[in-house]
Formats: C-alpha cells, sequence, structure tokens
C-alpha cells in the first residue's frame, strides 16, 4: 500500500497543498487557495480539500502531515505579532529590541553561575503594574542565566502574580553567551505564540473537517520536526520555517551550487545551496531587525513581494513596502477605487472584517467603520482627529487581532495592468495606476513599469546584502540601496551561482533580476508551490 505525504505550506497570499508518494517523491497533485488570514482554517481546509478532490485518495493511506509557514517570518518583518515587553537583568550595556518595551534591571549571575547583584524584583513589580495595558505577553533574559536561572524563574513567577500573560524565560530556548540576541530570542518567541496558535488550531479544524487523522508536524527553521502539539510553545523556532522548506525544494533540483530565492506575496526568501545541500546559519537566523539564536538555515528575508504597499506621498515620492495590503485586483465589497484612493493617508482603504461583531467594541475606529463603512486613514483622521503614531498603532492593533482588511495598490495590480497576469479584477487595478500615476506625471503603464523596477531592484538588492553578509558579516543595506545615485561612484555586481525561482511571484521578478546579476534563473516544475513540496520532502526524510 503506498503511503502518501501532505505538504501545506501558508503564506501571507496564498495557502499551498501539495500531495508527495513516500516512495519515489513524486508529486501527484497541487492545490492553491487564497489565505484568509482572519479565520486560518477556511483557507488551509479549501486546500486540502481541492487537494484530496484532485488525488482521490484513501485519507488512511496518508501516512503525514509537514507544514510550512511564512506567517512567523512575515509577522516580524511587517513588525506585527503579540505587543511584548523584555525585562533584561544583569550588568549589561543597554540595547533596543524592536518590541514595546525594553526594561533592564539589575541583578544577574557571573560567568560561574555565582549572583552578582540581587535581583530587583520591586522594580520588577512597580514596572508590571504600568505595563499591563499596553503589553500582550513578556521575555525575560538574566545574565548568565544558563548557568543559574533563578532571576529569570523569580521574574517569570512575578509575573504570573501581576499580570498572568505568557512569560518566556531565555535560559528555556538558548544556551548560548549574548544578551542581546538571546533577549531577542525568548521576545520573538513571546511575539510570536498567539499566531502559532491561531495557526495550529485552524489546521487542527482544517483535518477534522476534512477527516485526515495522520500525525502532523511543523518543520521548523533548521530542517527539523516539531510536533504540532509543541508547536506553541517553540513558536520562536517556527520564523524560519517557510526558508527551510524553501532551501529543501532548492536541494532537490540536483544542483551543487546555487540561491534560492522565494518571492512570496508579502517577503522574499533566500537561502543558500552549497555542495547540493542546505546550509546552516553558524550564529542563529535574522529576519528583518531581529538577530536571534534560533538555529536556522542559512537565509536572509526582506519586506518585498507581491502585495507589498505601493504608496505615493504628498512630494509625488515612490514608496514600496513593508507593509503588506490586499491588492486592489483582489478586492471584495470594497468601494470603488476613484472614490478613495490617492496620496499617503489616503494609499489604503481599511475595512472592518464582514462577520466581525462590532457591538461590544469602543474603539473610536472601529465605530467609524461601523457607522461610515469602508475608509481611509484620513478619513477616520478628520472624523477621530488621531493621526501619525496613535492612529498608526491603533490600526496596527486592529490587524494583529484580525478585525480589520486592508486594500491599496500592489507589484500584484502593476502585473495586472501590465497584462503579464489575470487571475483578479484588472480594470480596479488600472484604476489605482491611473490616479497614483496622475499624482507623479506618469500614465497607468509607465507607473506600473516603475512599480516592477522597483520590485526587481529591492530583489536585487536583498540577494547582493545576502551574499555580502554571509561572507564578509558586514551590512552594506544603506550603501547597497543608493549605489547607482553615487555622485562618484560607480558599482556594479555579478553573481557566479544561479538562482533557483519559487513562488507564485517569482516568475514576473526574477528573471530581470538575474539578467542585472548576469546570472541565470530556473523554475523547476512546480516551483509555485516548492515551499509544500520542500516541507514534504523534509517530513520523508524526517519521518524514516
Amino acid at each position: 500500500m503506498s503511503q502518501y505525504i501532505i505538504g501545506i505550506d501558508t503564506g501571507g497570499t496564498y495557502t499551498d497543498a501539495i500531495l508527495l508518494d513516500g516512495k519515489n517523491k513524486e508529486v501527484l497533485a497541487t492545490a492553491k487557495e487564497p489565505t484568509t488570514h482572519h479565520r486560518l482554517a477556511l483557507s488551509t481546509g479549501r486546500a486540502l480539500q481541492a487537494l484530496l478532490q484532485k488525488a482521490d485518495i484513501d485519507r488512511e493511506d496518508v501516512s503525514h502531515l509537514a507544514l510550512s509557514t511564512t506567517l512567523a517570518t512575515n509577522a516580524v518583518v511587517e513588525k506585527k505579532g503579540a505587543r511584548v515587553a523584555a525585562f533584561i537583568i544583569g550588568y549589561v550595556k543597554h540595547f533596543k529590541l524592536p518590541i514595546t518595551a525594553t526594561i533592564f534591571i539589575k541583578g544577574g549571575h557571573d560567568i560561574m553561575g555565582k549572583e552578582e547583584e540581587p535581583l530587583d524584583i520591586d522594580n520588577i513589580i512597580d514596572t508590571l503594574h504600568g505595563l499591563r495595558n499596553d503589553v500582550d505577553a513578556y521575555a525575560v533574559c538574566s545574565a548568565m542565566s544558563m548557568k543559574d536561572p533563578s532571576h529569570e524563574l523569580v521574574t517569570e513567577k512575578a509575573v504570573s502574580m501581576v499580570d498572568p500573560k505568557p512569560c518566556f524565560c531565555s535560559h528555556k530556548i538558548s544556551q548560548h553567551a549574548g544578551m542581546r540576541e538571546r533577549a531577542a530570542t525568548a521576545a520573538l518567541h513571546a511575539k510570536l505564540m498567539p499566531l502559532m496558535e491561531d495557526y495550529i488550531e485552524g489546521v487542527q479544524a482544517a483535518m477534522l473537517a476534512n477527516k485526515l487523522s495522520c500525525p502532523v508536524s511543523l518543520i521548523a527553521g533548521n530542517g527539523a520536526q516539531i510536533a504540532m502539539r509543541d508547536a506553541t510553545e517553540q513558536a520562536g523556532v517556527t520564523v524560519a520555517s517557510g526558508p527551510a522548506c524553501t532551501a529543501a525544494f532548492g536541494a532537490s533540483q540536483n544542483i551543487d551550487h546555487a540561491l534560492v530565492v522565494d518571492v512570496g506575496g508579502t517577503t522574499t526568501d533566500i537561502a543558500m545551496i552549497e555542495n547540493g545541500k542546505t546550509v546552516l546559519s553558524p550564529e542563529g537566523c535574522q529576519i528583518g531587525d531581529w538577530q536571534t539564536h534560533v538555529e536556522a538555515v542559512d537565509m536572509f528575508t526582506g519586506g518585498i513581494g507581491g502585495d507589498s504597499h505601493v504608496i505615493v506621498d504628498e512630494k509625488g515620492t515612490i514608496h514600496l513596502g513593508p507593509g503588506r495590503v490586499i491588492p486592489l485586483a483582489m478586492t471584495v465589497d470594497f468601494p470603488e477605487v476613484s472614490d478613495w484612493l490617492g496620496a499617503e493617508q489616503k494609499a489604503k482603504c481599511i475595512s472592518l472584517l464582514p462577520e466581525f461583531d462590532a457591538s461590544n467594541q469602543t474603539s473610536p475606529i472601529v465605530q467609524i467603520l461601523v457607522a461610515n463603512g469602508p475608509s481611509t486613514a484620513d478619513t477616520i483622521h478628520k472624523q477621530t482627529g488621531l493621526s501619525g503614531v496613535p492612529l498608526a498603532k491603533q490600526l496596527e492593533q486592529l490587524a494583529r487581532s484580525q478585525i480589520i482588511l486592508e486594500t491599496g495598490f500592489t507589484p500584484t495590480d502593476a502585473l495586472h495592468v501590465l497584462g503579464k497576469i489575470d487571475i483578479g479584477d484588472r480594470e480596479k487595478a488600472v484604476a489605482g495606476a491611473r490616479i497614483l500615476g496622475a499624482l507623479v506625471g506618469m500614465d497607468a503603464n509607465n507607473f506600473c513599469t516603475k512599480v516592477i523596477s522597483m520590485t526587481v531592484k529591492r530583489i536585487e538588492d536583498l540577494l547582493i546584502d545576502y551574499i555580502i553578509h554571509r561572507y564578509w558579516g558586514k551590512s552594506l543595506t544603506s550603501f547597497i540601496s543608493t549605489r547607482n545615485a553615487h555622485a562618484v561612484l560607480g558599482v556594479k555586481f555579478s553573481l557566479k551561482i544561479p538562482i533557483i525561482g519559487i513562488g507564485a511571484a517569482a516568475r514576473y521578478f526574477l528573471p530581470a533580476v538575474a539578467e542585472k546579476l548576469g546570472t541565470t534563473v530556473q523554475f523547476p516544475e512546480h516551483c509555485e508551490v516548492g515551499n509544500g513540496i520542500g516541507a514534504a520532502l523534509l517530513g520523508a526524510e524526517l519521518k524514516r
């Protein structure tokens, strides 16, 4: 009896499902469905149902379900996820983390595990009372806690008594030195736990609906398996799940050396293949602003993809990402584009989820959306007085709570206008391109060509920055992004290894990237669902 393996990849735009023959590793069927962020069980269930209908197999013959997701990666890049406060305990040079609050507390131990100073518990208690309304979770990192975790454990207990919310201690997830990286690892874990909890619940509901009862695992950033029951408690190690599967798919192509590039809706992920194998990062992965001790494939992630938000400011400058919105061409039940789209605060339209019950909501933004329907930030500002950072924070909170949907112009829309793709309503994209193009003195086609050119350059810059950082340990992001505008110095880079493209958007951007870097790009069979295949391949290897 044949044993089948299902791989599911949940991305920011699409959820992919593939069926793999466990014996010969042949892809038997694939399915792709739009990801429903507010109800992950819906898109996961649809992808599973479509796959099983295509394959027409007995559910009992499925021996394993392997999961890949870029949701955690996307949350970090888009600066979403739970609001986290971190307690940093001990004598350490102060540093910042991209979280709600970083608090430095007296205490900690030395390299031999001897207490350097008593823990300042009074300060912790006072701080907790001040933070309780502003955060969703806590992280704790104490000097040399891998030798003696007592100060972390006392702080964790204090949190449970004063503000009983999730609290994550660095000694449980990192045994390496380096306070900043250990603190970032604990904070990242805290930030991602609610998201991972929603994801796992969605997968379980989808399996139940499709009468699947096989073992399930989530692929971690280093390619290992995490049992589904443990995924929420180990949320931090899932942050590079998608890139690990990207690398696994690339390694299956029998190429000695290559860059594997996954162009998704929210991010572009890059991984290296050496001697036909994936490579682990010796220092832990870096995603956006986060340098962590999470063991992962040697990879790099940047906030650029097919659904990156295109904004024109009041000066006529075009900005791209890292935030993601629903492309105009893919929207349903939003007003006509001509009624709202414009510069800056008119760059996106915000709507409540159709099934959201707003009867108990006190948020002034929610009340405006209930009264007026979908609105721009400009409209919300005029009716509430909110603007700038306060407005942005409240909108971020509503998006994080899966209360609102946001739409705007994206590279996906530009591809529609230019006739490159036809998966949505082209007329909505054309209307948006005409409006934004007029703001910068361009017609719709020229504006879209500019957007595509900007997207290609951003991906090219990511590849160059990754290579420089990997081999020389330096990040030259600011220089790389402005190199062509320098008055004196001209710099041109070339890539000596080929690119392997993955993802639904890869075919539309990577050929131009490869040409600029003087290399070639190939798109293997089923590359549009490459991460799902990578998950199934890793699941097949690990299952043995």
